[in-house]
């Protein structure tokens, strides 16, 4: 019987959006840096984006793809109550659209060995864990944590008290390593040292094997001569490593000589196995959280915040100093400001304008050293750092006022080049012995970008000057004095395309917008209707292709 894949289907499953992949610009009005050094290994080129995180996440591929060690998120939890007028169907499939767009460029910026950590209820727990298990794989799924997020109870009558949100945690791969926790005097209770081994407290560990395996059936006689029978699966270690270990004394039997007992050292133990119940003790609760927010914003502030001992948690078993962590549902900024204090490069980013009221605010405080609250004292911050403060250019092509498709005049020639680069799949990287070179896709593989029309003559130049070993693809407003036919033979060096016509098939220009718009969704028009489908979305393609190495001339035909 063939096996088959199971997935997770829902209405619009196959729309996919074209995003634009943007640049980012930097405001150095909004970034922000402490005075001097704390200390020598203060961070400081953190990143805070503003804008749409579907959009921002489009923007890092080319730059972080395979570079993020841990990502966090907190996204909207679905619940429902901003829907009473909208089909659930309907908007549970949204979410789930959501959701899968931003999960898919998530994992391509993971690092083999990083992993993804997902805080959710049971609105859509149960959903996201099958649809990141066709992302991300089954294999890859790791554990499903329990959040004691609150231990007041609700009192609704006949209705369950919810005291528990979910950690769904994923790795990218097996090259992923869990650490363990810190121990604690509790975590030691049960090793003691009833023998006076040399060796001190331990406790006795279990010696059955967990699957079947041949070689570890054996039987073992005692010094009495009694035989102690194998486990149904076989002892946890072969007969060479029994051997050993009794005549080390971390085997020993008992005193009936009916099974045999294999020390744990307490002296061994340099950590704790993490495990999937975390307790508001230990991570904190929403109110807790809520009192952080407190601390550094007045007015409103978030309904089910994080607290930073959860952060903290998640990026001690997940990262070692100096990793790369991502939030791209930032909120009030927990994650940036528990990576922050951790010793931990971060980037978030975040659409509303609590970028601005919470997150800007709290981010200073940690950075000169006035947030007391959280986890500052547990891990001794005493301030330092800082983060640059970005925003998502606007769409590359706008409409003249009649109705043409032409390059946004917001864009300068700096700005064009580098939008264009990444449009190319180019790493923008000017420069400063050739003006010819904006940006470069291998070592002799380049782009230029310019808004001019270039003539025969200069093409011819162009070409000498980039020479026969090295190729260029070379974006202009038009060429004069040669037809494509012509210029593949004349100059096998150069790739020419014009602006923008290059480009306008490529995404879809002018949206801003990839969230959960509410007021989008079709309204119920009576009790029996059923709401109209979205209009379909193009189907996905990446942003911008990657221009091999040319040999020989290319010349796209229906761009002449």
């Amino acid at each position: 019987m063939s096996k088959q894949k199971l997935e997770l289907t829902w209405i619009g499953k196959e729309r996919r959006p074209k995003l634009e992949p943007r640049i980012l610009l930097e405001d150095p009005s909004m970034s922000y840096h402490a005075k001097h050094r704390v200390t020598e290994n203060d961070i400081f080129d953190n990143r805070l984006i503003f804008g749409d995180n579907l959009l921002a996440l489009k923007a890092l591929e080319p730059e972080f793809t395979g570079k993020v060690k841990c990502v966090f998120i907190d996204p909207p939890y679905n619940t429902g109550s901003a829907f009473t007028h909208y089909d659930d169907g309907l908007e549970h499939s949204i979410w789930l659209g959501l959701m899968r767009d931003r999960l898919e460029i998530i994992r391509r910026l993971l690092s083999d060995d990083g992993s993804l950590w997902i805080t959710i209820d049971d609105n859509e727990a149960h959903y996201l864990k099958v649809l990141c298990d066709e992302i991300f794989g089954r294999a890859n799924f790791l554990a499903c944590s329990i959040w004691n997020h609150s231990v007041q109870s609700k009192g609704y009558r006949g209705k369950f008290s919810v005291h528990h949100n979910y950690v769904l945690v994923y790795q990218k791969s097996s090259s992923f390593v869990l650490k363990d926790l810190p121990r604690q005097d509790e975590h030691n209770v049960n090793y003691s040292n009833p023998d006076n081994d040399p060796r001190g407290p331990w406790r006795s560990g279990d010696v059955r094997n967990s699957l079947v395996r041949p070689n570890l059936m054996y039987d073992i006689t005692t010094p009495s001569g009694k035989l102690i029978s194998h486990p149904p699966k076989g002892w946890r270690f072969g007969r060479e490593t029994f051997e050993k270990e009794l005549a080390e004394g971390k085997i020993k039997f008992s005193g009936d000589e009916t099974r045999i007992i294999r020390k744990i050292y307490l002296a061994d133990q340099e950590g704790r196995v993490p495990e999937t119940l975390w307790f508001a003790k230990d991570v904190g609760t929403t109110r807790e959280a809520n009192g952080e927010v407190r601390e550094f914003v007045d007015g409103d502030f978030f309904d089910t915040p994080k607290p930073e001992r959860l952060l903290e948690r998640v990026l001690m078993l997940a990262t070692n100093s100096r990793d790369l962590v991502l939030d791209s549902f930032a909120g009030s900024g927990t994650t940036g400001a528990v990576a922050h204090k951790m010793g931990r490069r971060w980037i978030m980013v975040e659409l509303g304008e609590h970028c601005h009221t919470h997150i800007v605010p709290r981010l200073k405080k940690v950075i000169d050293g006035e947030d007391t609250g959280g986890i500052t004292k547990a891990v001794g911050w005493q301030g330092g750092g800082g983060f640059r403060y970005y925003r998502l250019a606007p769409t590359l092509i706008v409409h003249d006022r009649w109705g043409n498709p032409v390059i946004n005049p917001e864009y300068n020639a700096t700005q064009l080049a580098e939008a264009l680069a990444k449009l190319e799949g180019f790493s923008y990287a000017p420069s400063e012995t050739h003006w010819w070179q904006h940006g470069h896709s291998s070592e002799r593989d380049f782009i230029y970008v310019t808004t001019q029309n270039l003539s025969a003559e200069q093409l011819q130049a162009l070409s000498d000057e980039v020479g026969p070993e090295q190729s260029l693809l070379v974006c202009c407003a038009a060429f004069r004095g040669v037809t494509a036919a012509r210029a593949a033979e004349r100059w096998p060096n150069l790739t020419l395309k014009k602006i923008p016509k290059m480009v306008l098939a490529r995404c879809e220009w002018g949206h801003d917008d990839y969230s959960l718009n509410v007021a989008a969704l079709p309204m119920f028009e009576g009790p029996m209707a059923a709401p109209s489908p979205p209009a379909p979305l193009p189907r996905a393609g990446e942003g911008g292709k990657k221009i091999a190495p040319r040999q020989g001339g290319l010349f796209e035909e229906d761009e002449a």
